[in-house]
């Protein structure tokens, strides 16, 4: 009889243990699947879609507030934006702290992002981009402005931050959050921040608006550089005009983004 007892017992405990181990797998599961697949989706397609336009290449990144944890934000591992999938997406909080990085590498300059969005609660979205056409407005005294209207959020400024002015110089990345909170001091209450030599970073009230933030940016620079060449005094948006035609862009931003979704999502030929 004790011997049956023990090994009762013994199977009582490796079904106990079994029942505890599947219980931690249905967590996990439902941890991961509450990541809300829409705005992972709008992850990925900001990426592609930025890609796609020039505005990234190899390198930028995308990111989206965690809508169920303010203080998490979803950003794909370290990947060429055009390649990035929603298996690519993790969680990282404010520290810059991957949740579960399960064995992936996260991108350095992750702080751009964290420290935005410890500074701008108003910020869901947050884009980082190389973009060429702004560049030349990093390293001269020509402020970026508005010159049409899908720009229009510019009329409200986009300061430039030099990495060089309060930490030296560095290697010019964003590589820790003494850094990222100087740029996002510099970004106050704008929607664009440019970085010296670097590029810049656009922020929205989502990954749409974030997205449509870059690619405009990169536009209206071109534009302008190609309306200053032209000489002359430029005749650009006011204040006044940015404000309303800001407002107008934000109620038909979904033209534009179902359009380069399509581009981006559409099966290739056969």
């Amino acid at each position: 009889m004790a011997g049956l007892s023990r090994l009762a017992w013994f199977g009582f405990v490796v079904a106990f243990a079994v029942t505890l181990l599947a219980a931690e797998v249905r967590c996990q599961d439902r941890q991961a699947s509450a990541l809300d697949p829409a705005v992972i989706e709008d992850i990925v397609v900001g990426s592609r879609v930025l890609a796609e336009l020039g505005v990234l290449d190899a390198f930028g990144h995308v990111s989206a507030r965690d809508p169920r944890n303010p203080d998490h934000f979803l950003m794909s591992r370290s990947l060429a934006p055009a390649l990035v999938t929603a298996d690519d997406i993790m969680e990282i909080d404010l520290d810059g702290n991957a949740v579960d990085a399960k064995g992936r590498s996260v991108f350095l300059e992750r702080f751009i992002h964290s420290e935005i969005y410890r500074a701008r609660p108003d910020v869901m979205a947050v884009v980082h981009t190389h973009s060429p056409g702004v560049i030349p407005f990093t390293i001269t005294q020509v402020g970026l402005r508005p010159v049409f209207h899908n720009a229009a959020f510019l009329a409200a400024g986009a300061p430039v931050w030099d990495i060089r002015k309060d930490f030296g110089e560095t290697n010019m990345l964003v590589s820790n959050a003494v850094i990222g909170k100087g740029l996002a001091l510099a970004l106050a209450d704008k929607s664009v921040v440019l970085m010296r030599g670097h590029g810049d970073a656009t922020v929205g009230s989502s990954v749409k608006v974030a997205v449509f933030r870059a690619y405009y940016t990169d536009v209206n620079a071109r534009l302008q550089s190609q309306a200053i060449a032209l000489g002359g005094e430029v005749n650009y948006l006011t204040a006044a005009e940015g404000a309303k035609a800001d407002a107008i862009n934000l109620q038909v931003l979904d033209r534009v983004w179902n359009l380069w979704k399509m581009r981006v999502t559409a099966a290739p030929p056969k």
